[in-house]
C-alpha cells in the first residue's frame, strides 16, 4: 500500500546511488521534503573516468559529472554541501551533521532516511603512506591532485591489478612513463576475468612496457625530504616518483553500525525495494551488497551501474512498495590496449566462493565469415550451473567491439536461461556483422556438445 507522498526524507551521501534517489524520489513524489548531506564539494563524480582524464582522453574533467547541486535544489530538493553526517540513531530516527566549513553540529531527524555513503579505498596497514605523492584513487579531487602532479614523474607504480589500475597503468604506458603494476595475487583482473583472458591481457602490458610483478606484498613506501621514491615488496624494490592505491574498495557503513543487517565486510543488505533490516531505512550503491542472481545470494560488486539502478529503486519504493529490483549478475566492461573485454556473472574462480557447482566451456573463434577481407578472433568462455545448464557467467574478449555481448549473457543470467537457450536464440546473421551461427550460438552449443561428450563418456563408463 502506498503511503501519502508528504514526508521528510533525509539522504546522506550524493553521488551516483545519492543522486538518482534523489532524482527519482523528487520526480514520483514532488512534495517531499528531501534533505541531501554530502561531505564532499561536489556530486556525481564518475571515478571509471579518472584514467582516461589522467591519460588526456578526456580533456574537461567537468564532464566527468553527470549532475549538480544545482540541478538537484533546482528540482526541489534541500542540498548541503560539504556537510558530514557524524551519527545516526535509528532507534530515534535522527542524524547528528556537522557543517565542515563552519564546524558547528546539529541534529534532526526524518521520516525516511536513505543512506547512500558509498564506498572507500581499502588502505593497507603499511609504513610510508603519508609521503608526498602516494595517492588513493576514487573521487574528483583525488583525480585533480593526480593529474596536478603526474607531468614530472617519470617512474609510476600502481598497486592493484582490478579494472581502475589497469585503466591507469594503460594511461600511464601510453604516455611513455615507466610504469610498474603490483599485485599481490597470481592474476590481474582475478574478481573478472579467468586465466585464458588474464594471460594474454598480461603479456599485452608486458609488451607495452609494464613491469608486472605479480604475487608481491607491499611492505611500505620509502623516500627522501618526504616525497616517496621507493616501493618495497615481499619480493623487491623498485624506484617510484608516484604510488598510487588501488586495491580495492569497502563500504562506507560505520555510521549505522550494529544498526541494520551487514555481510561481514560491512556491506548493508537490502530486500528487492532497497529496504534495509531497519524499519523507514532505505540503502542503495557502494555501501550495499547486491542481490546477486547468479546464486540467489548476495555480493559486494561496487559498480556505478548498480548504485544508479538501485538509486531510482529507492525513489520508486520510498513511500511503498512499487517496483521491484531485478538483482544483478556484476556486469563489466573494459578496454585494455586495443582488446575490448566484457564478463558477466560468475566465473571459474569465484563460483565456488558463490557456492555454485559449474562447468565452463572455452571457444576461439572468428567473429564473421572468413570470406570477409577483414576479421578479429574472438576469446569466449561460458559458465553453467551442473545439472540445470543455467548459465551463471560469461567472459568475452576481441580487438573486434564484441562487449555488448556481455550484456546479452547478462540478459540470459537474469532470466535463468540455459545453454541450449543459447546454442539456439535468434541471432541476426549479415556477414559484415557476423555468421550464420553467432558466436554466442557457437559458445552455447559447445556448451551442448560437452555435456553430450561427458554423458557419453558415463555411460561408457558405467
Amino acid at each position: 500500500m502506498i503511503e501519502e507522498d508528504f514526508m521528510k526524507v533525509i539522504v546522506i551521501g550524493c553521488t551516483h546511488a545519492g543522486t538518482s534517489a534523489v532524482k527519482t524520489i523528487l520526480s514520483d513524489h514532488p512534495e517531499a521534503e528531501v534533505k541531501v548531506y554530502e561531505r564532499n564539494d561536489n556530486v556525481s563524480f564518475l571515478s571509471c573516468g579518472i584514467a582516461l582524464y589522467v591519460g588526456g582522453v578526456v580533456k574537461d574533467p567537468e564532464g566527468l559529472f553527470y549532475s549538480n547541486p544545482q540541478e538537484l535544489t533546482a528540482m526541489g530538493a534541500d542540498v548541503h554541501m560539504e556537510h558530514d553526517v557524524t551519527d545516526v540513531n535509528i532507534a530515534k530516527k535522527e542524524i547528528t551533521v556537522r557543517n565542515l566549513k563552519t564546524d558547528e553540529s546539529h541534529t534532526e531527524s526524518y521520516d525516511k532516511l536513505v543512506i547512500t555513503t558509498g564506498s572507500w579505498p581499502i588502505i593497507p596497514p603499511i609504513d610510508g603512506l603519508d609521503l608526498e605523492n602516494v595517492q588513493l584513487c576514487k573521487n574528483y579531487n583525488q583525480a585533480q591532485e593526480i593529474f596536478k602532479k603526474k607531468d614530472d614523474k617519470k617512474k609510476i607504480v600502481v598497486v592493484g591489478g582490478g579494472y581502475i589500475g589497469i585503466e591507469l597503468v594503460e594511461a600511464f604506458a601510453n604516455e611513455g612513463r615507466e610504469v610498474t603494476l603490483l599485485d599481490g595475487l597470481d592474476r590481474i583482473l582475478n574478481k573478472y576475468l579467468d586465466p585464458e583472458f588474464t594471460d594474454i591481457l598480461t603479456d599485452e602490458l608486458v609488451n607495452h612496457g609494464v613491469n608486472v610483478h605479480l604475487n608481491e606484498m607491499v611492505k611500505g613506501f620509502y623516500g627522501e625530504d618526504g616525497k616517496v621514491s621507493k616501493v618495497v615488496t615481499s619480493a623487491g624494490e623498485y624506484e617510484a616518483d608516484m604510488v598510487i592505491m588501488c586495491v580495492g574498495f569497502r563500504p562506507n557503513t560505520e555510521l549505522v553500525k550494529d544498526q541494520v543487517d551487514m555481510l561481514p565486510n560491512g556491506a548493508i543488505l537490502v530486500d528487492n525495494y532497497m529496504r534495509t533490516s531497519a524499519p523507514d531505512v532505505f540503502a542503495a550503491g557502494d555501501s550495499c551488497a547486491v542481490n546477486y542472481n547468479p546464486n540467489g545470494g548476495h555480493a559486494y560488486i561496487p559498480l556505478a551501474t548498480n548504485a544508479v539502478r538501485m538509486g531510482m529503486l529507492v525513489g520508486k519504493n520510498i513511500a511503498g512498495e512499487t517496483l521491484s529490483y531485478r538483482g544483478t549478475q556484476s556486469t563489466s566492461g573494459l578496454h585494455l590496449f586495443g582488446y575490448n573485454i566484457g564478463s558477466t556473472g560468475v566465473n571459474d574462480a569465484s563460483a565456488g566462493f558463490f557456492g555454485l557447482e559449474t562447468r565452463s566451456v572455452y571457444v576461439e573463434d572468428f567473429y564473421r565469415p572468413e570470406f570477409m577481407p577483414t576479421n578479429e578472433k574472438l576469446y569466449m568462455k561460458l559458465v553453467y550451473e551442473v545439472g540445470t545448464h543455467r548459465i551463471v557467467g560469461g567472459q568475452i574478449m576481441s580487438k573486434y567491439d564484441c562487449t555488448a555481448s556481455a550484456n546479452t549473457l547478462s540478459v540470459f543470467i537474469q532470466a535463468k536461461m540455459t545453454i541450449e537457450d543459447l546454442a539456439l536464440t535468434d541471432f541476426f546473421f549479415q556477414p559484415v556483422y557476423d555468421r550464420p551461427w553467432n558466436y554466442l550460438n557457437i559458445l552455447g552449443q559447445a556448451a551442448m556438445a560437452q555435456e553430450q561428450q561427458m554423458a557419453k563418456e558415463e555411460q561408457v563408463n558405467a
